[in-house]
């Protein structure tokens, strides 16, 4: 019995990390359309946006499962409560991944406003705090969980620094209005990615250590 729930969880895991592959290549994919101008990946981005929607509902209703039919305790039962979160949080950043693939078609239909330079930058950032995210969940590592919640004003920074440059264009010529708002909307899109991101670290603390440090409560 207790072998079968051991593989039962290992199977949670791998729904879990899938997931977490499906999401981390959707943001790569809605970047490079952005930068690289190309239509196709964009639509790629949204299309994928289904399947990330399905994974979501099974990892769900593996969880649910699990905690109907086997009633489990400390770590086991964290650390499904958790995967329950962090499948939530991970399954928005698909729909702001979509979001971005989105605005790229429509930006598509106007000249480059400026040189793409700090989203990118915010991309290679969250797709960072992604990655370690994950090892933290597998490796049950609270400490890089915990450093990766500090990433989250680097993202932030880059946000208000797109934003700045954008907002100066759109004030010299009316032109760039329509092309900084959606290029702005696209930033926004990836800080709130840092953002469920630092939910995921925070949830795999919560796993491991059975301590909350979402809102800061742990002070």
């Amino acid at each position: 019995m207790e072998r079968h729930f051991d593989e039962e969880l290992n199977n949670l895991k791998r729904n879990i990390l899938k997931m977490a592959s499906l999401v981390d290549e959707s943001i790569d994919k809605a970047i490079r359309a952005l930068v690289e101008r190309k239509e196709e990946l964009a639509l790629e981005v949204e299309n994928q946006d289904s399947a990330i929607d399905m994974l979501e509902i099974e990892i769900d209703m593996l969880c649910l499962d699990l905690l109907a039919r086997r009633q489990p305790i400390a770590i086991d039962l964290r650390f499904i409560a958790s995967v329950m979160k962090i499948n939530s949080d991970l399954e928005r950043i698909g729909d702001l991944a979509a979001n971005i693939g989105h605005k790229t078609q429509i930006l598509l239909k106007y000249p480059l406003l400026k040189p793409l330079i700090d989203i990118p930058k915010m991309g290679d950032l969250i797709r960072g705090m992604l990655k370690d995210s994950i090892t933290a969940l597998v490796e049950k590592n609270s400490e890089l969980a915990r450093n990766i919640t500090t990433r989250d004003t680097l993202v932030d920074d880059l946000y208000v620094q797109v934003f700045r440059e954008v907002l100066t264009h759109m004030m010299e010529d009316n032109e760039n209005i329509k092309t900084g708002i959606e290029l702005i909307l696209v930033a926004k899109h990836l800080e709130r990615m840092a953002d469920h991101i630092t939910n995921v670290a925070e949830d795999i603390v919560y796993m491991v250590e059975g301590k909350t440090i979402k809102h800061k409560f742990e002070e």
